[in-house]
């Protein structure tokens, strides 16, 4: 670690925590708003609740994803933690991204459709979600080994090979 950059680490890891829990906190209120893109509801309603879920998605919940990602990112090489249970960690984050490109997906369908995409009853995909959001909050407050978990030998050392180019970039 460097030294010098350790009075920035608290405020690092308090910026991650924040822009996580608006990320998440918009990965599970936007289903709910996607659910309410009802046509039936009147032009005026829609066109609220397909403006809010936009914005909202957009401004609020996007740039928190990316800031969440980029701190978190950030700590990762900071602290050194290499270890089972990040990778574990990143596996369930790469989850979380994926779910909020599925979102975003639907609200650009229903902003383009003309009232025609039906989306998703809020049940199962706030169920999905729960599976990632969960297992990254057990990793990290429990921090388990993961020494048990067996992984082929070419990936838990090297073997002296070499790399696919002729020129090492520098």
């Amino acid at each position: 670690m460097i030294p010098w950059l350790d009075p920035v680490i608290p405020h690092l890891k308090a910026l991650h925590v924040i822009a996580l829990a608006l990320w998440v906190g918009g990965l599970f209120g936007l289903p709910v708003m996607l659910s309410r893109h009802d046509p039936a509801i009147g032009q005026a309603d829609f066109t609220r609740i397909r403006l809010a879920s936009h914005i909202s998605y957009v401004w609020v919940v996007t740039p928190a994803a990316v800031t969440a990602i980029v701190a978190g990112t950030w700590l990762i090489f900071l602290r050194e933690v290499f270890v089972p249970w990040m990778f574990a960690k990143l596996v369930f984050v790469a989850l979380l991204i994926g779910f909020h490109a599925w979102i975003g997906h639907h609200i650009v369908q229903v902003g383009e459709s003309d009232g025609h995409h039906r989306t998703p009853r809020p049940l199962v995909p706030l169920l999905v979600l729960l599976v990632p959001v969960l297992a990254v909050l057990v990793l990290v407050l429990l921090k388990p080994p993961l020494g048990g978990i067996p992984i082929p030998g070419w990936l838990a050392e090297p073997l002296g090979r070499q790399l696919p180019v002729s020129e090492v970039p520098r």
